[in-house]
Parts: structure tokens; C-alpha cells; sequence
């Protein structure tokens, strides 16, 4: 790969460099790519192909370690806060840990989860990964940056869904790939009033944006273009690239393009009271009265007592509801400065490019299959909803009557889902066509349809072990691909398919003559093509107007 010049404090080149160093926590031989990043140099490896090969760095620290008195503070840039040789070469030829996890009270008993629960996952943990064709097509190409799912809670970078060889082995050398990693659970969004006073709110997010800024200061480095760098992520992904876009109000010069937001879990913005809870909770379960012996605990003492967390408040305080990862994002009137639903509505967001997507059952995995009555249903969505009056179900079962659906599970099911997922999706596409940007959407109803089915399809190689329908499969790479590369899933084919055109989403074209429909993509094993958004309806407007009840 060629230098290119510098940017910032990093000098820019990707080669293969002589050793030198002989520290045993550096690479023992020469194998594999080499990047130079002007602050340290890190050897990765390359990843081999039927047809195509990738140069993979894993585990780059973007950001110092977020210990000690570092939890619960903003991330530090890794350039200005590291002991590097950059004589010395480091070792980033394997993948590296995750972040903490936290696995919810509801999600363990729903898994048959052993308690108590064992936590895995280090705090030393602001890492990325890149992914590299070892043969690109330009001097610099744009970039695909993921930001994975797991409801703030759990995930990481070198998750199958997120690992980039297939996407950027597809692309034939069009773009590059970089997986990141966050702060989860107590550790990234634990936002009460101390915590705001003594540190930041929404860290996890926070640590999102500084990978982002890493991504611009370095990725030249790896041949990467920074003026164009796309942003995706699936899940909580999917909400944190929409988070992204309302931070700070929305920003004029955002460190993306464009974003790709993946069935965005709209989780619920819990108020202040719910925030205090969880301090107090870790407080408690930690034997601590201060956020400065919260920073002071061993790591192991502060994974137990943040997953104790979960158990107190599902089964003692009882104010979770089934489906709620408990903690996430939350408004703190800086850095998130209302709900996602308000700040759509007033245009405070980033407007930049949008591709939008959802599966056909995003509520089937979050309904607990144990409420069979319209009883237990309204008793579980009054901890989904705890700031909703009497007034708000009735209307909501007018929209949701049961005998629409075959069950009480499907009717709660249907609910969760537009409300936390598929309507979201509406908000997001038609402010973004409202305000004269491109926008696309696209509902998934292949392969399992549940939620996340589409990664597979998009993720993994195009071949019969991942995938159902290798004609899905090649229609959705080539569709992401070219958005990331072209801002338009039409522009290019690297499966030379013949697709259906993928329209923006915008009324004012319509669908045919005299229809004034928005458009989408709908993927289903029958018929690929456009159909009028079946999102755009009473319902989803419903929760849209009614912001500070269900909180999104």
C-alpha cells in the first residue's frame, strides 16, 4: 500500500517493516502487515480467501484505559495519553477482549442463565479493529465503521456480525472496515446526578465519538479516506449511530458522512429517578456510599456488583420491564439533550445521508412468553411505560385490539416491536427526506425475520453455510456497499445481479402515478421490490405523540 501524507501527528503508511524490538509483549517475527500510525506501529495479519484476502489489525487502543479514576470520565485520546515506543512493534494479530458485560435479570431467566451469573469481559477495553483489502482500488477509500448491538449491555467488535473480512472481501478493494468497541452497562451509562457532577453521562457514547475521532486522525494510515466514513451499527448499534446523530444537538461537521442505522432499538430514556435507582443499586450492591470508592473498587469487586444490579432491580424493586436492557442512553441535557423522538421532530440532529432498515418480528424475542392474559400484558407494560396514564392503554389497545392477533404474546409482540424498532425507523427516514437529504429504508423478511436476521445476509460470506438465499444474500452486500461508497444502494454491483431499483424514500416521487406513498425495499423470499411504508400508520404516530410517556 502506498504513504500517503500525514495527518494530524500520525504519519501514514501501511508496509511491511523490519522488526524491532525484542519485548515479549511485541510480535517474535515478521509475518503479516505492518502499520505505521507515527505513535506506535502494530502488526496484524491477513485473512485468506477463496477469492479475496484481508489484512486484519485487531484490538488498537483508540482511547487510555477508562480505569480507576478514569471510570466514569470522558475517554482521553490514546495519541497524547500512552508510554508507546514507536520503535516497537505491537502485537495486533488476534482478536482482543470485549468490554464488561451485563446480562439482564429478564434475559438470564429467559436463557436459563445460571445465577449468579458469571461476568466476562475487561475494562481496559477501548479497542478497534480494521479491516484492510490487500489490494484496494484507490489511494484512499471510504470506510464502513460499526458500532455493535447488545442493548448497551453486551457485545463486542469481533462479534459475527460484526467482523468485516466477507463485507470488505465483497467489495473488491471499494472500502475499508472498522469495528468498535464501548463502554456497556454501569460502566458506559451509568448517568445519575453524581456521576454528572463528578464525571460524564452517556460515557459509552462518548467513547463512540472518540473512536470516531481516532478513525479521522489515523485511518490514512491504513489507506482509508476520512471525508468519507459511514457509520452503521445494528440493534443498540443501530441507536447509537442515531445517537451520534442527535449529540450535542446535532453538529455542522460530524466525524461521518452518512450512517446506516439497522433495526434501531429505541430503548426507553429512563428519567432521573430510574438514574439514582441504579446508582444507588451499585452503591449497595458494593458496599460503597461514594462515587470515589466506586473508582477505587478491584475489578472483580465492581463486575459483581454491577450485575447484582440487574437482579435487584428486576425482582426487588421491580421497576424493569421485560425487554429493558436498564441501562443505555439516558437525557442529560448536554451530550443527549432530549428524547430522540423530540429531537427528529425539531431537526436537531446531523443531517447527513440515512439508510434505514428493520426485520419483520422485532418483538418476538423481547415479549415474555409466560403473560397470556391482557392482565398480565398491561401489568408488564406499566413497567415498559411507568409514566403512562389510564388514558394512554386505552387508546393503546384501540390501535392493538386483541382480537387482531392470534394470541396476547403476538399482540404484545407487535406493539414492542413498533414501538421500540420498526416505528423509529419511520421517524428517522422521513426527517431525514424532510429536510431534503437522501433516504432509504428497507423492511427484512428473510431468514429467521426476527430481529438482527439481516447480519448474516450482509456479514458473512455469500454462500450456503451463512446463508438461505445466496440471491439475498449478494442483493444486500452490494445495496450496503454502494451506499458506503456512493450514498446510493444503486450505484454499483459487485455481484453483477440484476436488482430492482431501490427508490429514496421521499413522498414526493411516489411509488407509480399519482401514488405519493413513501417507498421501500421489501426483501422476502417470494418478491423483492417496492411497497408503500407500512410503518406510516396510527400507531406509530400514536407513540411518536406521545414522547414523554414511553420515553424514546
Amino acid at each position: 500500500m502506498k504513504s500517503t501524507a500525514k495527518l494530524g501527528i500520525a504519519a501514514t503508511t501501511l508496509l511491511l517493516l523490519p522488526f524491532c524490538s525484542a519485548q515479549a509483549s511485541y510480535p517474535s517475527n515478521t509475518t503479516g502487515p505492518i502499520v505505521d500510525l507515527g505513535y506506535a506501529r502494530y502488526q496484524g495479519n491477513t485473512s485468506y480467501r477463496a477469492n479475496f484476502s484481508v489484512d486484519v489489525f485487531y484490538g488498537i487502543r483508540f482511547a487510555k484505559a477508562p480505569i480507576g479514576n478514569l471510570r466514569w470520565q470522558a475517554p482521553q485520546d490514546i495519541e497524547s495519553h500512552n508510554d508507546y515506543s514507536p520503535a516497537q512493534i505491537i502485537d495486533a494479530r488476534a482478536p482482543s477482549p470485549s468490554c464488561v458485560q451485563g446480562t439482564p435479570a429478564w434475559r438470564a431467566y429467559a436463557s436459563n442463565i445460571p445465577t449468579p451469573v458469571a461476568v466476562t469481559g475487561q475494562e481496559d477495553c477501548l479497542l478497534l479493529n480494521v479491516y484492510v483489502p490487500e489490494k484496494p482500488k484507490a489511494t484512499l477509500v471510504p470506510v464502513m465503521l460499526m458500532v455493535h448491538g447488545g442493548g448497551y449491555t453486551q457485545g463486542s467488535a469481533n462479534g459475527a456480525g460484526n467482523q468485516g473480512q466477507a463485507i470488505v472481501g465483497t467489495s473488491g478493494g471499494d472500502i475499508i472496515y472498522v469495528s468498535i468497541q464501548y463502554r456497556l452497562s454501569i460502566y458506559g451509562f451509568l448517568s445519575s446526578a453524581e456521576v454528572r457532577e463528578d464525571g460524564v453521562a452517556n460515557a459509552g457514547l462518548l467513547d463512540q465519538r472518540s473512536a470516531f475521532n481516532w478513525v479521522q486522525r489515523n485511518i490514512r494510515a491504513f489507506g482509508g479516506d476520512p471525508a468519507r466514513v459511514t457509520i452503521i451499527g445494528g440493534s443498540a448499534g443501530g441507536s447509537a449511530v442515531m445517537n451520534q446523530m442527535i449529540m450535542y444537538g446535532g453538529v455542522s461537521n460530524p466525524p461521518f458522512r452518512a450512517v446506516v442505522a439497522e433495526y434501531p432499538w429505541w430503548q426507553p430514556y429512563h428519567n432521573n429517578t430510574i438514574l439514582q435507582n441504579q446508582y444507588r443499586n451499585l452503591l449497595s450492591a458494593s458496599n460503597c456510599t461514594t462515587l470515589a470508592c466506586l473508582r477505587g473498587l478491584s475489578t472483580e469487586a465492581l463486575k459483581t456488583a454491577g450485575q447484582k444490579t440487574y437482579s435487584d432491580a428486576y425482582y426487588q424493586d421491580d421497576v424493569v420491564a421485560f425487554g429493558d436492557f436498564y441501562y443505555g442512553p439516558s437525557v442529560d441535557g448536554n451530550i443527549i439533550r432530549d428524547l430522540p423522538s423530540n429531537e427528529f421532530k425539531q431537526g436537531h440532529f446531523t443531517k447527513v445521508p440515512l439508510l434505514v432498515d428493520h426485520d419483520g418480528y422485532e418483538g418476538y424475542l423481547y415479549t415474555n412468553r409466560s403473560e397470556t392474559t391482557i392482565e398480565q400484558e398491561t401489568t408488564g407494560l406499566m413497567k415498559l411505560f411507568p409514566y403512562a396514564k389510564q388514558t394512554f392503554f386505552d387508546r393503546l389497545y384501540q390501535l392493538y385490539p386483541r382480537e387482531a392477533y392470534n394470541s396476547t404474546l403476538f399482540q404484545r409482540e407487535k406493539l414492542f416491536g413498533d414501538f421500540i424498532i420498526m416505528c423509529p425507523t419511520y421517524y428517522m427516514a422521513s426527517a431525514i427526506s424532510d429536510w431534503g437529504l437522501p433516504a432509504y429504508k428497507l423492511i427484512f423478511n428473510a431468514g429467521t425475520q426476527l430481529h438482527g436476521a439481516t447480519a448474516p445476509f450482509i456479514f458473512q460470506p455469500t454462500d450456503a453455510a451463512y446463508s438461505n438465499n445466496l440471491t439475498i444474500s449478494a442483493y444486500m452486500k452490494d445495496w450496503f456497499i454502494s451506499f458506503v461508497t456512493d450514498l446510493d444502494p444503486n450505484a454499483r454491483s459487485y455481484s453483477n445481479a440484476s436488482k430492482p431499483h431501490w427508490p429514496l424514500y421521499n413522498p414526493a416521487l411516489g411509488i407509480g402515478a399519482g401514488q405519493t406513498e413513501f417507498a421501500i425495499m421489501d426483501v422476502n423470499y417470494t418478491q423483492i421490490g417496492v411497497i408503500p411504508d407500512l410503518d406510516v400508520k396510527a400507531g406509530c404516530d400514536f407513540f411518536h405523540g406521545r414522547s414523554y410517556e414511553v420515553r424514546n
